[in-house]
């Protein structure tokens, strides 16, 4: 199986997370060798035919590798398939892609012997890097325990899969805005100004702001200035001056920001032509409820939008919402306490809170659905709020933003410090592709929050525990 020659490639053996995470990554390694273990293809053909999420995401990698192997006799998939061609190009230096038959392997020489998944994946690869020396032998898998595991097993070489990831740390990820110290002019050479209505714009030679991109917003130390960027071109920059004071008196729905990072969300929030809003930070830094009280603004006051839609990520509610009575919005309501909690702060001033949660509700036409049923629509005027969005990966984000149509926004928010799903990591989340990969559209905005409002017990607790 495989050639032993080739010392200077690897053979990468693949875990099913990362086929299910992208499904075609066999095709990422380059001039390495690849090889799926028979357990990695059972796991896929189980997956496919379920009602989870990723089902769609098994069927496609078990084409994809098909497709690379249909032509092939048996003796030619167990000893790799070439890949020249595919992804990279005719001339790229392309490895093979082989299947192991882990069923056939010696009992007596394995490390488990207890017959999971996981720990036959891990034997195969061991036998491996037994059997393939000098070469090294790589198993890429998600799973952090099994990582952990095969290393423990006496595997040398155990990775994430990292072709995907955009940044390295999630340090790097962009924020949205950039602070400088000192004063911003102090820096500035030379600007040119003009005005439009009410407001000023300053056109900066592009070599003043190197890194600036559409949307990003400025301010300095000095607590006065503060602008966005409006347009960028190869020669010059040109930036709105909003000052710090007007980002502070922003409203929406009787809420008004407790810090500068509030007052750029709720402007982007409320910014007519940006289509999609990004807030990230921890939790009790107000991202569910500006995002809903912009919402309600400019659903109900401003009558921009017709509706809002409210929907999130959970690994039940993305399997299925079940067979027991009550409707799709019912058996959201559960999953949905963020919001109808953000909805009773709104409204605590009122003397009837349930009643006016409940007219505005009707006259907002707030829709709890279910993430699973999203795909196929055509979502029309709307205010879509996705919350929670840290859980999801790229391609269920992009399933959903697909989905939107003429004239409506959507806000994804979410929290990287908090993700629950097994196989993501800040970096590899699909809240970290959105913000990056979305960060040079002039449509979306990013705002990240850094502080917790939430009480003086949230915010000792995000900072010390």
């Amino acid at each position: 199986m495989l050639d032993n020659a080739k010392t200077e490639t690897k053979i990468y053996v693949l875990d099913t997370n990362i086929l299910l995470h992208e499904p075609l990554a066999f095709m990422s390694f380059k001039e390495h060798d690849v090889v799926v273990p028979m357990t990695v293809l059972e796991e896929l053909d189980y997956i496919k035919d379920s009602k989870k999420d990723v089902a769609r995401d098994a069927r496609m990698a078990i084409r994809s590798m098909e497709d690379v192997l249909s032509d092939a006799t048996p003796e030619q998939i167990i000893s790799g398939v070439s890949m020249k061609g595919l992804g990279a190009g005719d001339t790229a230096p392309t490895g093979k892609l082989a299947i192991f038959s882990d069923h056939s392997m010696d009992k007596s020489h394995q490390v488990f012997t207890s017959n999971e998944n996981d720990n036959r994946i891990i034997n195969a690869a061991l036998m491996l890097q037994r059997h393939k020396a000098p070469r090294p032998v790589v198993l890429v898998t998600k799973d952090i325990n099994m990582r952990l595991k095969a290393k423990g097993a006496g595997l040398e070489n155990v990775e994430d899969y990292r072709t995907d990831q955009l940044v390295s740390d999630i340090k790097f990820l962009s924020k949205g805005y950039y602070r400088f110290e000192g004063n911003f002019w102090d820096k500035i050479k030379s600007v040119n100004s003009h005005t439009e209505g009410r407001d000023t714009i300053h056109t900066i030679e592009r070599k003043e702001l190197p890194d600036a991109y559409v949307n990003e917003f400025l301010l300095d130390e000095s607590e006065h200035f503060a602008a966005v960027v409006e347009a960028v071109d190869d020669e010059q920059v040109d930036i709105l001056d909003l000052s710090y004071e007007r980002l502070m008196g922003r409203r929406a729905w009787g809420i008004s920001p407790k810090n500068i990072g509030q007052g750029m969300a709720l402007h982007a929030l409320l910014d007519p032509h940006i289509d999609l809003i990004i807030l990230t930070g921890p939790a009790g830094s107000g991202k569910t409820l500006l995002a809903l009280a912009a919402a309600l603004e400019m659903v109900v006051e401003k009558k921009m939008y017709d509706k809002l839609i409210v929907t999130r990520n959970t690994p039940e509610i993305a399997e299925s919402i079940g067979f027991l009575p009550g409707t799709e919005e019912e058996k959201m309501a559960p999953w949905l306490a963020a919001i109808t909690d953000s909805l009773e702060v709104l409204h605590k001033n009122d003397e009837n809170v349930n009643g006016s949660m409940n007219y505005i509700m009707e006259k907002a036409n707030i829709q709890f659905k279910s993430i699973n049923f999203m795909r196929g629509r055509s979502i029309q005027n709307s205010i879509v709020l996705l919350d929670e969005s840290q859980n999801l990966t790229a391609a269920q984000l992009k399933t959903i933003i697909t989905r939107c149509g003429e004239g409506t926004k959507l806000i994804c928010s979410g929290n990287l410090a908090q993700i629950d799903s097994n196989y993501l990591s800040p970096v590899t989340s699909g809240l970290t592709y959105l913000v990056e990969k979305f960060k040079n559209f002039s449509g979306s905005a990013t705002i990240n929050l850094d502080g917790v409002v939430r009480s003086r017990l949230a915010d000792f607790a995000e900072r010390e525990l």
